[in-house]
């Protein structure tokens, strides 16, 4: 089931979009010619560091410290995933940002955040994620309010990412998984007929009201009360 938010007035012209993300400095380099055991031994360098991000796609390498804003807005839009599909009474498995990648593919990723829907069984008991035996999560986060970053779809796609939420400060903007490329649509796959443009709004409606009066807002979009 699906909604468009009906918010109150006094919310309704405050959250056109999230002002001023150039302010916010971002930190990233990309490399080219970096070897697949280059990266690998960079990644066990970088274990136990949740902080930058590397991507790797057959050569190039970008790696990226993320600001607060990017933070906040990649543990809002988690929150919200979770809240919608706990109204829907869809099983999930977040997989936060752990690091996904396929030598055979020559790509890598760590997700801004990441989710199993069905297949939430074969990953629930796993200390670790192998994809040469585990699948990928269906659902992941790209948080890009800054820009300037090299394209990650082409990694999502060669891993075989059936969904991607990416928000670039303004929206939220849905990319399903079709013959290898990624098409924009307006409806969730992983959510249930979820709109982006209700989840567009109730992220935005997070920043103007008290936590547990947004839950209840939440819950009041999703079902259609």
């Amino acid at each position: 089931m699906s909604a468009v938010l009906d918010r109150p007035k006094t919310i309704e012209t405050k959250t056109k979009k999230i002002p001023k993300f150039e302010t916010e400095i971002v930190e990233r380099v990309t490399l080219s010619n970096i070897s697949w055991e280059t990266y690998e031994r960079i990644l066990v360098e970088h274990d136990e560091v949740s902080n930058p991000h590397f991507f790797y796609n057959d050569g190039d390498l970008e790696i990226m410290v993320l600001g607060y804003s990017h933070e906040k807005y990649s543990r809002d839009l988690s929150e919200l995933i979770i809240e919608i599909a706990r109204i829907l009474e869809i099983d999930y498995q977040s997989a936060g940002s752990t690091t996904f990648r396929r030598e055979k593919n020559k790509k890598g990723f760590e997700g801004d955040a990441s989710f199993y829907f069905k297949n939430t069984e074969v990953v629930r008991t796993k200390k670790q994620i192998d994809l040469t035996v585990d699948p990928s999560p269906e659902l992941v986060l790209e948080i890009d309010i800054t820009h300037g970053s090299m394209s990650k779809f082409p990694i999502f796609a060669g891993l075989g990412i059936e969904e991607i939420w990416r928000f670039d400060g303004e929206e939220v903007k849905f990319y399903r998984l079709e013959k290898g490329e990624y098409l924009k649509v307006e409806t969730s796959v992983c959510l249930k007929n979820i709109k982006n443009e209700t989840v567009t709004e109730l992220l935005f409606a997070m920043e103007e009201m008290q936590r547990m009066d947004w839950i209840k807002l939440v819950h009041k979009t999703i079902k259609g009360n």
